[in-house]
């Protein structure tokens, strides 16, 4: 089909290229009443996607402003592909929950049942997701990107003729920007302030040399921020 990579309050795919083993064998998906609705996306030997006619896609829609979002965008998305595909194509939206909905219907922030849809479609759409307060996930975004291991954010880069441009010669632009999604500050190891770990990260900074860069030391908390060469 198509990918899509919108930023952080529109709808961003949900694909990993190292959780492919998840993919289950052409399965597909039934509804309560057992009405059969689509199939799954599947991965063939080399890595390919095998993409059948009826693609189940599981969609979060999102809290805040996600649902107008969602509203919109499902018939941009829909038309789109039956332009496309002259009508021989069509997507089986299926919704799941994350966010303030999920925890109003189940408890939870961030049901498995979720998870486990994504693993199986391979392929999903989220929408912006509130930030859980009082403990817990800190970011329901950067827990949906260190489960499933959404290490990269693609965004292919390229100008369409007859747009606007503010740039001398935009149709030379053709590029795909990899965002880190993961390590770096998503990472998220921290240590608080007046913590045994804060204290044992400075002492570790004392013997290495470095407690010279940290100005308040008694009251200072800490993060890192792994960055691999992979």
């Amino acid at each position: 089909f198509f990918h899509l990579a919108f930023k952080d309050f529109m709808f961003r795919s949900l694909i990993s290229p190292r959780s492919v083993a998840f993919a289950a064998n052409s399965s597909r998906f039934f509804h309560a009443t057992g009405a059969v609705l689509g199939s799954s996306i599947t991965v063939l030997p080399g890595g390919k996607l095998n993409v059948p006619n009826n693609p189940i896609i599981p969609f979060i829609e999102g809290d805040g402003t996600g649902p107008d979002i969602w509203h919109s965008s499902v018939r941009v998305i829909d038309a789109a592909v039956a332009s496309a595909y002259g009508g021989e194509r069509k997507i089986e939206w299926l919704e799941v929950l994350a966010g303030e909905k999920a925890f109003r219907q189940t408890g939870e922030w961030l049901p498995e049942a979720t998870l486990e849809a994504f693993r199986t479609h391979l392929v999903g759409l989220k929408g912006p997701l509130t930030t859980p307060i009082g403990g817990g996930i800190r970011s329901l975004n950067v827990a949906l990107r260190q489960i499933l291991d959404l290490y990269v954010c693609l965004r292919p880069v390229r100008y369409f003729s007859g747009v606007p441009s503010p740039v001398v010669k935009p149709e030379d632009v053709d590029m795909v920007i990899f965002r880190e999604n993961t390590e770096d500050i998503y990472a998220g190891i921290e240590f608080e302030a007046g913590s045994e770990k804060a204290a044992q990260l400075m002492k570790f900074l004392e013997s290495a040399g470095e407690s010279r860069k940290v100005r308040f030391p008694a009251t200072a908390s800490f993060g890192i921020k792994p960055i691999s060469q992979e």
